[in-house]
């Protein structure tokens, strides 16, 4: 299914696009209005801090993702840091999408160095957070499920493996996270805390993406109050959120969810956005659209409903 997909993006350039035109009407009355920090990938083709940063601002975001890679060099991560907080922008988060416990070694040891690499940039340029999730037992999908996943072994491994990615850094600017997904911890609110507890590291926070933690129809239906249970468990320890939509798919025998843009689904926004207004330097990042105009229209809903319950 297109949710479970885990292609996450940093930053994208499509050359001579020209998908960008119709984004500053985002950046009208209700980009003034608007105290959230939401952003997304960005479509329009930048070289340096300066049209980085107008590419951000065309785009109507106030939180971005990295826009530097790992082989970025020291005086670049610097430039792009000071031109972000020059312009009031929120770096969100660098990801480090991969499988640190994967079964085989070479996969978990380029896993492992890659979060490391990512970790380390994102306390550079003073993300908000640094990103993955857990892994997975499965040595064909870095992300798939497994019966394995949820065993008090893959726990451990988990805990493990995470200290040993904080503590190779020490990072003092930025934290790393974990992602929940429905087939590995953390896949719940008290998964978290139990690894909060368990990993014992300051640096360790979390990453809140509800979609993925809709496991069956009857949170689907009751999501605003699985929102609600996150935020009330996890608030201050929220350091990035992903913004996505879901449906429920029928007739069919069994559930099958189908990730879309915001506003096209049943996600409960009005609590997600009450909820984070309690915490309002944690951005809210767009992912896994195809195109400019879907998120143009995302980013209008979000901020719709922003401004409804204000």
């Amino acid at each position: 299914m297109n949710r479970r997909k885990f292609s996450k993006v940093t930053s994208l350039t499509l050359l001579g696009s020209g998908l960008l035109a119709a984004f500053p009407s985002i950046g009208s009355d209700l980009k003034a209005k608007s105290k959230l920090r939401l952003g997304g990938p960005i479509f329009e083709k930048f070289d340096s801090p300066e049209s980085w940063v107008a590419a951000v601002k065309n785009a109507g975001y106030r939180a971005a993702y990295c826009p530097v890679g790992l082989n970025a060099g020291r005086d670049d991560i610097k430039a792009y840091k000071k031109a972000a907080d020059k312009a009031d922008i929120l770096i969100a988060e660098v990801g480090a999408w991969s499988n640190p416990i994967s079964p085989d070694k070479k996969t978990a040891t380029e896993a492992f160095e890659k979060c490391v690499a990512s970790l380390d940039l994102a306390d550079q340029i003073e993300a908000k957070c640094c990103v993955n999730i857990a892994g997975s037992k499965n040595v064909t999908n870095w992300a798939g499920p497994h019966a394995d996943n949820f065993s008090d072994d893959t726990f451990d491994l988990i805990v493990e493996t995470t200290r040993k990615i904080i503590d190779e850094v020490k990072p003092k600017n930025t934290f790393y996270t974990l992602e929940a997904m429905p087939w590995v911890f953390p896949e719940s609110a008290d998964a978290y805390l139990r690894l909060i507890k368990a990993i014992d590291r300051k640096a360790f926070a979390v990453h809140l993406d509800p979609v993925n933690m809709v496991v069956s129809p009857a949170v689907f239906y009751r999501n605003g109050d699985l929102i609600k249970d996150c935020f009330k468990k996890l608030g201050p320890n929220i350091k990035s959120c992903h913004a996505k939509d879901l449906i429920l798919k029928e007739p069919t025998f069994m559930p099958e969810f189908n990730e879309v843009r915001p506003g096209l689904g049943q996600m409960d926004y009005r609590v997600f956005l009450t909820e984070m207004k309690k915490f309002p330097e944690v951005p809210l990042m767009m992912e896994h659209l195809q195109t400019a105009e879907e998120y143009k229209a995302g980013a209008e809903y979000i901020l719709k409903v922003e401004q409804e319950i204000r």
